[in-house]
């Protein structure tokens, strides 16, 4: 069974606070999104398996520890998910990257695959997706259906803040993953918006509206 993480670390929490402003604008939205998917990654990470090694230091031969060979891989819902990209590859440069898009249909309002490009060895790797925003839960469950429907055996969900509808709705869809948040906020509005939120991240990184 997967679980929710919610990360309590001070500089992530001081961080997300900036990121909340809605007088934050798009350059310092999008460094400091950058900055808190490392934060994250960096706690993330903590369970990677380590394999002994030796290593010849300038003074003499050490015993030491390496990362197992684990493969991992970030697929970003696009767009906003781009967002967290570069923070998680600073840690992981050897990371593949994929991605997944989704729009929403305007009759139906569910999420609709338009595009979707993973690595080709998805089925070895453990794959984190990233989405700012965990609202309903519907883009990301689209998301993981997409990957899982291609292969893909070890995926975890990672957001900067989540509304409880949209933690339950991932949890009840698909049980096994594990999701990482640095907020869990009150509630949705009757917009299907986050509360208190943060506004649009996609607009917020790119500077659209």
């Amino acid at each position: 069974m997967g679980k929710v993480y919610v990360f309590d670390h001070p500089l992530i929490q001081h961080k997300l606070t900036i990121i909340r402003d809605k007088n934050t604008g798009t350059k310092a939205f999008r460094e400091l999104v950058d900055e808190v998917a490392t934060l994250m990654m960096y706690e993330i990470t903590r369970e990677l398996p380590l394999e002994d090694v030796e290593v010849e230091t300038p003074v003499a031969t050490a015993k030491s520890k390496v990362l197992a060979g684990k493969k991992l891989g970030v697929i970003p819902i696009l767009r906003a998910g781009l967002g967290m990209v570069d923070g998680i590859v600073k840690l992981i440069p050897a990371a593949k990257i994929g991605h997944v898009g989704l729009y929403r249909d305007p009759e139906t309002l569910k999420p609709v695959e338009y595009y979707v490009k993973l690595p080709s060895d998805i089925e070895e790797r453990e794959l984190i997706v990233t989405d700012p925003m965990l609202a309903t839960g519907g883009s990301a469950i689209e998301a993981i259906n997409s990957i899982k429907n291609r292969g893909a055996k070890q995926i975890s969900l990672m957001c900067l803040i989540a509304a409880p509808e949209g933690v339950e709705a991932v949890k009840e869809a698909h049980p096994d993953i594990n999701i990482y948040v640095a907020g869990l906020d009150e509630k949705l509005n009757e917009k299907g918006y986050i509360i208190p939120g943060l506004g649009d991240a996609g607009d917020r990184l790119f500077g659209t509206k």
